[in-house]
């Protein structure tokens, strides 16, 4: 399996730490966001890469290619102005995917778990992406979806969005590239019923804010 992780966001509620440093690249507990998310790829033996950047991109792109561990085969897709959104950055990058499903994550988030309950997931064939889904934050009580009883993603307030999916191209089928939300690409899916999803109970960490970001470093400090 391949992997994307969406890394072209702005990060403006992280600011002033964001003006000079793009929002993956902020450190936590000593160690870059993205630099989690790629160790935790490398131990789910996903190490075909592509990372996405807009925002301060020549700082992303320089972590990612000089990035240390050889094994990781890593690439850049960048984004003029401020970038194309989550699902406008995967259409650009759609030519880097073969035609099995592939792995998406959100740079901005934290997931306290093995990336091979993402990995080994088996996506059905009637389906045309899953969504991983957490317990909903303080953040977003009013949540994002809910679960049908046969597993396909509904509209709903039940939970959020982990920020981690799994995808095929048809999930894009047609769409040129241009600057779009994810959203819109799901409730498109829902109304087909083409998208599952499934709960994780995970500790899960949005680090969107100054306060969620300081919630995460406490959480580290205190395991650790």
């Amino acid at each position: 399996m391949k992997a994307m992780i969406l890394a072209a966001g702005q990060g403006k509620r992280l600011r002033p730490l964001t003006l000079t440093c793009p929002k993956p690249l902020i450190k936590v507990d000593n160690k870059e966001l993205l630099a989690y998310h790629l160790e935790k790829l490398k131990q789910a033996n996903i190490t075909d890469i592509i990372i996405n950047s807009a925002y301060l991109s020549e700082q992303i792109v320089d972590f990612v290619n000089n990035y240390a561990d050889k094994d990781m085969h890593l690439s850049n897709s960048i984004e003029d102005g401020l970038g194309l959104e989550t699902a406008g950055g995967i259409i650009k990058a759609l030519d880097f995917f073969d035609d099995e499903p592939f792995l998406v994550i959100n740079a901005d988030i934290f997931l306290d778990c093995d990336y091979g309950l993402f990995a080994q997931y088996q996506l059905q064939s009637k389906y045309y992406a899953h969504l991983f889904l957490v317990k909903n934050p303080q953040h977003n009580l009013k949540g994002d979806f809910a679960i049908a009883e046969d597993g396909h993603l509904i509209t709903g307030n039940a939970y959020t969005f982990s920020g981690v999916g799994i995808y095929t191209k048809q999930a894009f089928f047609n769409l040129a590239v241009q600057r779009l939300a994810l959203r819109p690409i799901f409730d498109k899916l829902i109304n087909l019923n083409k998208v599952s999803a499934k709960y994780i109970d995970i500790p899960w960490f949005d680090v969107g804010s100054i306060d969620r970001l300081e919630t995460l470093n406490n959480y580290l400090k205190n395991k650790n």
